[in-house]
């Protein structure tokens, strides 16, 4: 089996990509598939203002639920994000990510292997584990200095308003590319499995995907 390229396009604030991420590697595991993996940038709310918004009243105002539809589906996304070894808790409030997609770039570029990957995990947790703002500078340099990218570097990444231009580049190539919704996984930039699937499903494609090396 050859080893796959595989493009992970999605949004912190998307509670579906912290399912789907976790589901993906658990996949990879059990798989046994090689794989580099790459994060890309989507947002969900790019309008949103630095101080964001309540989040109850903004999913149902964006997405026409009522107050028994958004429990609905707030308990079904913790149940599969607990099947697939993810823990939601209270996230009382939505934020601009940009920042962070900023800084999850330059983890990509300038971080060693594996450190975008661990700020993706980091941010995901922050935000929909323990309701943390995912685009606060502070907090952005906490998690950063965590997984164990260089603090100063961070700073300045985050204060001169680096990798902006790369970070909107990339969000227009997958916009064109024809991804409307997140997470999408794009294996060797051919195959598109979309939504936070199950691990088993994914795991499937990635054994079919591999052993045709296409």
């Amino acid at each position: 089996m050859r080893k796959l390229q595989i493009d992970f396009v999605s949004d912190v604030a998307c509670p579906w990509c912290a399912v789907g991420l976790n589901a993906l590697e658990r996949a990879l595991q059990r798989s046994g598939v090689e794989a580099e993996l790459h994060m890309q940038p989507f947002e969900l709310n790019p309008t949103m203002a630095a101080e964001g918004a309540n989040a109850a009243q903004y999913l149902k105002a964006k997405y026409g639920m009522s107050d028994e539809q958004l429990a609905v589906n707030r308990a079904r996304i913790a149940e599969r994000g607990a099947a697939e070894g993810f823990t939601f808790g209270t996230r009382e409030h939505v934020w601009n990510t940009f920042d962070a997609h900023r800084l999850l770039h330059w983890a990509g570029v300038e971080g060693a292997a594996g450190q975008q990957r661990a700020l993706k995990h980091a941010l995901l947790t922050a935000y929909h584990g323990e309701g943390r703002n995912p685009g606060a500078h502070d907090v952005l340099l906490e998690l950063a200095t965590q997984v164990g990218l260089p603090p100063e570097r961070a700073r300045e990444v985050l204060e001169r308003n680096e990798f902006a231009d790369e970070v909107r580049e990339a969000e227009r190539f997958w916009q064109e590319a024809g991804i409307q919704s997140v997470p999408a996984v794009v294996i060797n930039r051919q195959h598109l499995i979309s939504g936070g699937q199950p691990s088993e499903a994914f795991e499937q494609a990635l054994r079919q995907i591999a052993s045709d090396g296409a």
